[in-house]
């Protein structure tokens, strides 16, 4: 059996003896009994284990350190102390032995150095809870969209594609690079032309929503900028569903309810971790998440947001202009004057991608960002160009290849139709989820800039 068991029905294990394993947290020896703070790692709570000197071993058992892997047996009890309940231990035995410089003793360690200790700060309190709802997030993402009858669609890690402009590409290459000089030809390449690691799955998953009305992608995906910031990471993972027969309105509802569905299941199914987090990652979490689930998304249309915020008795450090982008003060604006989650709706087209439909207007696309208290921007999606003597007129626009995309363009001959869809961050979702500020410790080994342990 194991923590989780244990705590989940505690009335069933009272005054009945268990066997556990798992390992020592801390552990306070005294003349004649002692107290182990044990874990294994399958819940957020630990057990508190009593000895005293009738066991066999006693004083081998004292010696034992924090970090050794033990297996105990003993009787569940009602606890003295804070806990509800605790063991009375009949037999420790040493599974795993750990020597004085164990690095995560029972004291606080910074988050910097803990991610220097990657493949050890999974052991501590904190991204304990970080990486179990990471698990819990994955899969109520995986749960709404199976249970809505979506297509889980794999794209593919290398490509050819750059889904134009999405990000800098990593580039994939088995050519001696300590013999390039020059031009390369990437005809002597393993593929036989210029490759890099996908920026986004978005333009392969639109094939398949074009094949099974509805499909989604979550896998990782890959971005070489030099950046160093709290919310860039070079590997990091997103979920981009396509839905196809959907416009701008019918995605943005999607939006809203996954965003809702997921927020529900982790507050319902991670309450010790998220009151972990409520307690000692950021004050007033839950309440935020709550306030969520029962605030109205506003929808409002990018040129009625640049003149709301001109008009806004705010000196703005970055002047909003209709034709361009908002900034992080803008959003936080939006969000406190809305007070709750707002879609910023029909953009410049200048400042977005290609593929996204072009409004009557001729000048706004049906592109959508949403912005949510707390966070700013948690999403973006857009209804798709259907049409395609107009998605080839605005690749030509921007000077764009047809070479390389004809199956994009295809799409709008064989059988196209109006389709939507949108992406969204999973470790942008997990930072909003849990409070946890900085990219590095959502994602279990960050890779960024100069850095590539483990």
């Amino acid at each position: 059996m194991d923590l989780r068991d244990l705590f989940n029905n505690t009335k069933k294990y009272l005054d009945k003896e268990v066997t556990l394993c798992g390992w020592i947290r801390n552990h306070r020896d005294q003349k004649t009994f002692g107290f182990i703070d044990f874990s294994d790692g399958t819940c957020q709570k630990h057990l508190q284990v009593v000895y005293d000197d009738k066991i066999d071993n006693f004083t081998e058992i004292q010696k034992l350190l924090v970090g050794c892997a033990i297996a105990i047996t003993g009787k569940i009890v009602e606890s003295k102390g804070n806990q509800e309940i605790e063991m009375q231990a009949s037999k420790i035995e040493l599974l795993g032995e750990c020597p004085e410089d164990y690095p995560i003793q029972p004291k606080r360690h910074t988050r910097e150095f803990l991610r220097e200790q990657a493949y050890l700060r999974p052991r501590t309190n904190l991204f304990q809870a970080i990486f179990r709802v990471r698990s819990i997030t994955a899969y109520a993402i995986h749960k709404y969209f199976q249970e809505k009858g979506y297509v889980y669609f794999h794209a593919p890690l290398i490509t050819s594609s750059d889904c134009e402009g999405a990000g800098e590409m990593f580039q994939v290459t088995t050519l001696p690079l300590n013999k390039i000089k020059g031009d390369i030809d990437y005809s002597k390449d393993f593929f036989g032309k210029l490759t890099g690691l996908t920026v986004s799955g978005q333009l392969e998953a639109e094939t398949f929503a074009m094949a099974y009305k509805k499909t989604y992608t979550f896998g990782p995906t890959f971005r070489a900028e030099n950046s160093n910031t709290k919310t860039h990471a070079a590997e990091f993972w997103m979920i981009e569903p396509e839905i196809a027969f959907c416009d701008l309105e019918g995605d943005m509802d999607i939006m809203e309810d996954m965003l809702k569905y997921i927020v529900k299941y982790v507050l319902d199914n991670a309450p010790d971790e998220m009151d972990f987090f409520d307690a000692f990652v950021e004050k007033g979490l839950k309440e935020k998440l709550n306030k969520l689930l029962n605030s109205h998304f506003t929808r409002i249309d990018h040129h009625d947001v640049i003149k709301l915020l001109k008009e806004a008795p705010v000196k703005w450090e970055f002047e909003p202009t209709y034709e361009g982008d908002i900034a992080k003060e803008h959003e936080k604006y939006l969000t406190e004057y809305f007070n709750g989650p707002v879609f910023i709706k029909n953009w410049p087209k200048d400042i977005k991608a290609f593929y996204m439909k072009l409004n009557d207007d001729s000048k706004t696309v049906a592109a959508v960002d949403l912005e949510v208290p707390g966070a700013g921007e948690l999403m973006g999606g857009s209804q798709r160009e259907e049409n395609y003597d107009k998605l080839l007129k605005r690749m030509k626009e921007l000077n764009m290849k047809e070479d390389g995309l004809e199956w994009y363009l295809n799409l709008r001959r064989y059988g196209g139709c109006i389709h939507s869809g949108f992406g969204m961050g999973f470790e942008r979702l997990l930072i909003y989820l849990t409070g946890v500020d900085n990219i590095r410790d959502v994602i279990p080994y960050p890779r960024t800039p100069k850095s590539c342990d483990y």
